[in-house]
C-alpha cells in the first residue's frame, strides 16, 4: 500500500508521456487510462474495515432473529414434509387448520414459509461464517433461547429467541408502499388495521379448533410483511455504508432476496383483507378483518404488489418506485432493533439480551464509508 501512494503521488513525466503516446491517438490513450485503473482497483481491494464487520455483525444478528420467529411459523403453518390437505387420503397426515387458512390467502402459502424460513437461517449460516472467515467473532445468542414454545401440536419443544404469542404489528407499510410519498422525505403513515397484543402461532391445540382461526393466519400475514419491508430498507441503509466492494456484494445480494420475500408477502397481506377471507369478524379475543376492498381507497388496494412511484431524493425529481425508507434514522440498525423491540417479541427475554441488540446495531450505525 505505501508503494502504491507512492505512485500515486508521484508526478507524471510529461515529455515522456507526449514523446511516447501521443502519436497512437485518443483511442490507444483511453485504453491505457483504464487498463491502469483496473490495475489500481485491483491493488486497492483491502480487506473488510472495523465498521463492515460491525454492520455485517448486526446483520448476522438480525438474521438469528428472523430464523428463530420464521422457524416457529413454519412448524405450524409451513409446508410439512408428507402432509397434504386431504383427509380421505390415509397415506397423508392432513394439514392442521392454520394451515388450511394459510392457503385460503394463497394456495401456496406454506411453501412460501417454509422457503422464507430456509432462506434466513442460510443468511445467518453465511454471514455468521464470513465473520469467522475474516478473523471477527460469530453472533451467538444461544445463551438468549429461554422462551417458550407453543404448546399445539407441530411446535417443537425448545427455547426460543422471540415470543410470537403477543405481538404488536406495524401494519403502516401498507399504506406507506401506495403512497405517492415518501418518509424519507418526512411523510408518516397510520395502521392500516390494529393488531396489537395478538397471536401470529397457535399457542395449544383449542387454537386449532378456533372458528376464526384464519384471524391468526391474517395477523402472520401482515406480521411477514412487516418483517420483510424492515429488512428490505434494513439492507438498503446499510448498503450505503459499507466501505469494501465484497462486503457491499453480500450485503446487496442478501438484501436482494430480502425485497424478492417482502414482494410475495405485499400479496399475501392483501388476499387477507379481500373477499371471500374479508370480512372476517372479530371473535374468540381475536381481531375482525374488513374488506379493504370495500373503501375504494387507493392507499388500501388490495391487488398491488410492487411499490408505488414515490418522491425520491428530491420532490423536485420525478417520482420512482423505490423501497423506502432508506434514510439514516429510519429503518438504519437501530431502527430495526427498536422495531423488534416494539412488536413484543422480546416479551420474556433476558434483561441482557436488548442492551446486547441495541449496542450491536449503534456500533453498525457508527461504520462510514472511506473515500479514496
Amino acid at each position: 500500500m505505501k508503494d502504491l501512494v507512492t505512485k500515486l503521488k508521484t508526478p507524471a513525466n510529461r515529455r515522456s508521456f507526449i514523446k511516447k503516446g501521443i502519436l497512437a491517438g485518443t483511442a490507444t490513450v483511453g485504453a491505457g487510462l483504464l487498463a491502469s485503473s483496473s490495475a489500481s482497483a485491483q491493488t486497492i481491494v483491502s480487506a473488510p474495515t472495523a465498521g463492515d464487520i460491525a454492520i455485517l455483525k448486526f446483520l448476522a444478528a438480525a438474521e438469528l432473529i428472523e430464523a428463530d420467529l420464521w422457524q416457529q411459523y413454519a412448524e405450524l403453518g409451513g409446508l410439512t414434509p408428507g402432509q397434504e390437505p386431504v383427509e380421505t387420503d390415509t397415506s397423508f397426515t392432513p394439514m392442521n387448520s392454520y394451515q388450511a387458512a394459510f392457503m385460503n390467502l394463497d394456495p401456496d402459502g406454506p411453501q412460501y414459509i417454509s422457503s422464507n424460513t430456509l432462506d434466513e437461517q442460510s443468511h445467518a449460516a453465511f454471514l455468521n461464517a464470513y465473520l469467522e472467515s475474516k478473523g471477527a467473532p460469530a453472533v451467538n445468542f444461544d445463551e438468549f433461547r429461554t422462551l417458550p414454545s407453543s404448546q399445539a401440536e407441530g411446535a417443537k419443544n425448545i427455547g426460543r429467541l422471540t415470543n410470537l404469542m403477543n405481538i404488536t404489528v406495524d401494519t403502516s407499510w401498507y399504506i406507506r408502499y401506495r403512497s405517492t410519498t415518501n418518509p424519507d422525505l418526512g411523510a408518516t403513515y397510520p395502521q392500516a388495521i390494529t393488531l396489537a397484543n395478538v397471536p401470529g402461532i397457535p399457542r395449544t391445540n383449542a387454537d386449532f379448533a378456533l372458528s376464526n382461526i384464519q384471524a391468526i393466519a391474517n395477523i402472520a400475514a401482515f406480521h411477514f410483511g412487516t418483517i420483510e419491508q424492515g429488512g428490505s430498507s434494513l439492507y438498503s441503509t446499510l448498503a450505503q455504508k459499507v466501505a469494501t466492494v465484497e462486503v457491499l456484494k453480500i450485503v446487496l445480494s442478501i438484501g436482494g432476496d430480502e425485497v424478492a420475500h417482502f414482494l410475495e408477502w405485499v400479496d399475501f397481506a392483501g388476499n387477507s383483507v379481500q373477499p371471500p377471507v374479508a370480512p372476517l369478524a372479530a371473535a374468540n379475543g381475536l381481531p375482525g378483518f374488513p374488506n379493504f376492498d370495500a373503501t375504494v381507497n387507493p392507499l388500501l388496494q388490495t391487488n398491488l404488489i410492487f411499490p408505488v412511484a414515490c418522491e425520491f431524493i428530491s420532490p423536485s425529481l420525478p417520482k420512482c418506485a423505490v423501497i423506502r425508507p432508506t434514510s439514516q434514522g429510519e429503518t438504519d440498525a437501530v431502527g430495526a432493533a427498536q422495531a423488534f423491540i416494539a412488536m413484543g417479541i422480546f416479551t420474556g427475554q433476558s434483561p441482557k439480551f436488548i442492551p446486547l441488540l441495541l449496542a450491536l446495531a449503534e456500533e453498525a450505525d457508527a461504520a462510514v464509508r472511506l473515500l479514496l
